[in-house]
């Protein structure tokens, strides 16, 4: 069903940038609608909402209140180049320092990149820039090839992070660890919490609500299951208690991402941030309303992300564990 549904918006998102890329769709003009999609492609909703979806990752289309959607004043050519001339903001020089991957520019002599190769790309653009600074023009020209020749890969840039995400988590598996559920859930938090760090974007597309059924991610959520099981827990408690773990890496995790962008837009770290608040914190403290944030704000407190992190994973481990001791073992056996 998923592949004939990336199969389905693919091809319609393919068509219509055709259009756009020929000139026959031009600037301002309106595209069509999820409802004349459905119609005239006979496609669900869903799938309608999809290619629209597509379009706008790509540059290639935004919305207009009031009059629908409409092609992009920059939308590019088949080369990836921005028919107006402009330089694609999305294809130019990195901001943090020259790429050596790619000058930008469109080879056709370039043999066409591999669906790992164009992933890998993805991920070092996002590690660099987060996923606000990818797209499939910035992919593009880093391989120096067409737009649409990446097409042949992925249909998409929501398709394409799903197997960023895939990639980076097979890259590390998890180790094989000594020990009880402890050492073991331990184990795997500190694994994913590197992840994040060497890929901050990382938990911001990870999804807890709508989590992807990527074997990478099922792989981490049955080591978790794995290390629980045979502790006199039901099944349910132990989907909880491993989802509850990796809930707690990703919620601290998603400040990284932030953190990153406000350093490369302020040039402060958390510290110097932090002093220059000084007079704020001053009044604040000196009001007198809030004494017990008043007497910790005076001693020196060390609350760097890794710091929480530590603090917060051995104190739900010790809530677990707590937990744990208080139910029958399975077969009278339990590892603490």
């Amino acid at each position: 069903m998923r592949r004939r549904l990336m199969a389905a918006y693919g091809r319609i998102a393919g068509e219509i940038r055709q259009r756009i890329e020929r000139g026959e769709l031009r600037p301002g003009d309106r595209v069509p609608s999820t409802r004349e999609i459905t119609a005239r492609w006979r496609v669900a909703m869903a799938t309608a909402s999809r290619v629209l979806a597509a379009l706008r990752d790509e540059g290639l289309v935004r919305a207009v209140p009031g009059v629908g959607t409409v092609v992009a004043e920059r939308a590019v050519d088949p080369g990836g180049a921005d028919p107006t001339g402009a330089p694609d903001p999305g294809g130019g020089p990195d901001p943090r320092g020259p790429d050596p991957s790619a000058d930008g520019r469109v080879h056709p002599d370039r043999p066409e990149p591999t669906a790992d190769r164009l992933v890998r790309v993805a991920v070092e653009i996002a590690d660099r820039e987060g996923l606000a600074g990818l797209s499939m023009r910035r992919v593009a020209a880093r391989l120096g090839v067409a737009t649409m020749s990446l097409y042949r890969h992925v249909p998409g840039k929501e398709d394409l992070v799903l197997r960023m995400i895939d990639s980076v988590l097979a890259a590390r598996p998890l180790p094989d660890v000594a020990g009880g559920w402890r050492e073991r859930l331990e184990a795997a938090a500190r694994l994913q919490w590197d992840l994040f760090r060497a890929h901050p974007w990382l938990a911001g597309a990870l999804s807890m609500t709508r989590p992807q059924l990527l074997p990478g991610a099922i792989a981490h959520t049955e080591w978790m299951l794995r290390a629980l099981d045979g502790h006199g827990l039901t099944a349910e408690e132990m989907l909880h208690a491993a989802v509850t773990v990796f809930g707690f890496v990703r919620g601290t995790a998603v400040n990284l991402e932030t953190e990153a962008e406000q350093r490369q837009h302020t040039g402060l770290t958390p510290d110097e941030w932090l002093a220059g608040q000084s007079a704020v914190l001053t009044a604040i403290t000196g009001s007198g309303r809030f004494p017990l944030f008043t007497r910790t704000t005076g001693t020196e407190v060390d609350m760097a992300l890794g710091t929480l992190f530590e603090f917060g994973l051995a104190r739900l481990l010790d809530g677990i564990g707590e937990w744990i001791s208080d139910r029958p073992a399975l077969d009278g056996q339990r590892t603490t």
